[in-house]
This record gives structure tokens, C-alpha cells and sequence, in this order.
């Protein structure tokens, strides 16, 4: 994983990166418990297996820079709050499964562009970017997956 963002004081971001670990937690934990289910078709299953390990690096790399400055990451919640919070037991179907990720994925990337601007390290910001660009690739995929179209208006993420 190449980070071109290199974060000098983030001291003053901490808040904004664990509240980042706490969704790439919540991420994992998705695609972990989905692809486990026996709904996913084989290539569904190596694309949700692959964008869970996007979401590994991510998730590492945040947590490095927490666990550089002497503070203790923010630790995932259990499968059974996951399953409770992103309403898990609710999926039935591959297709199921797919909205859920494309909506989550939506999320993700609205919340990463929406933290830049209040990042004060510029090397912060630019992670930020980095994996911002991931997650809509991701939320790319999947809508087309799901037959969704492409955006008529710009500005979708934010």
C-alpha cells in the first residue's frame, strides 16, 4: 500500500481518525459477515473479499497513525452489534447484500470527502483523499453491479 500522505501533527485529528477506524471496523465487519453468509455467488465473493481487504489497509494505516502518537485505537464493536446496526439479518439474497454495500460504500466516500476540509495536516488530508478515491471505486462497482446508473448531476459525494 503506497500512502503519498504524510501526516506530521495529527494530534489535533484524533477524533476524526478514530471516528474513520470506527467505519472501516464497521466495513469489515460487513463484508466479513455478508461473505460468510453463502448468499454471494464465487466472483461476488473474491470482489466483497477483496474490498474488505481495501478496508483492512485503510483501517491499518489509521490505526498506525493513532498508535504512533501513543493513543490506543478505537477497537471494533461484536459481530452482533454489526449485525444489529447495519440490520445484517435482513439480507435474504446476493442482491440484498449488493444495495446494502453499494449504500455503505455511498456513505463512506461522502464521509471521507466531508472530513478533508476540517483536517488541519495536510499529509491527514491527503490519506483522506487516498482512501476516499478507494471507496468510490467500490461504491463504482457495486452500482453497476446492481444496474445502477451513473450519476446525472456532478457533486454526488460530500
Amino acid at each position: 500500500m503506497a500512502i503519498t500522505g504524510k501526516p506530521h501533527d495529527i494530534s489535533k485529528d484524533l477524533d476524526i481518525i478514530q471516528g474513520a477506524i470506527a467505519g472501516e471496523h464497521a466495513g469489515i465487519a460487513a463484508y466479513r459477515i455478508a461473505g460468510a453468509s453463502g448468499l454471494l455467488a464465487p466472483d461476488t465473493l473474491k470482489v466483497a473479499l477483496l474490498f474488505k481487504s481495501h478496508h483492512e489497509g485503510h483501517r491499518d494505516a489509521l490505526a498506525k497513525l493513532i498508535s504512533d502518537v501513543g493513543a490506543t485505537p478505537v477497537a471494533p464493536k461484536s459481530d452482533d452489534d454489526y449485525v444489529a446496526d447495519l440490520k445484517l439479518a435482513a439480507l435474504k439474497s446476493q442482491g440484498d447484500i449488493l444495495s446494502l454495500a453499494t449504500m455503505l460504500e455511498h456513505g463512506a466516500a461522502s464521509a471521507y470527502i466531508s472530513q478533508i476540509s476540517t483536517i488541519r495536516d495536510p499529509g491527514l488530508a491527503q490519506l483522506f483523499a487516498q482512501i476516499s478515491a478507494d471507496e468510490m471505486i467500490h461504491w463504482t462497482t457495486l452500482n453497476g453491479a446492481t444496474g445502477g446508473s451513473l450519476p446525472a448531476e456532478p457533486f454526488q459525494f460530500g
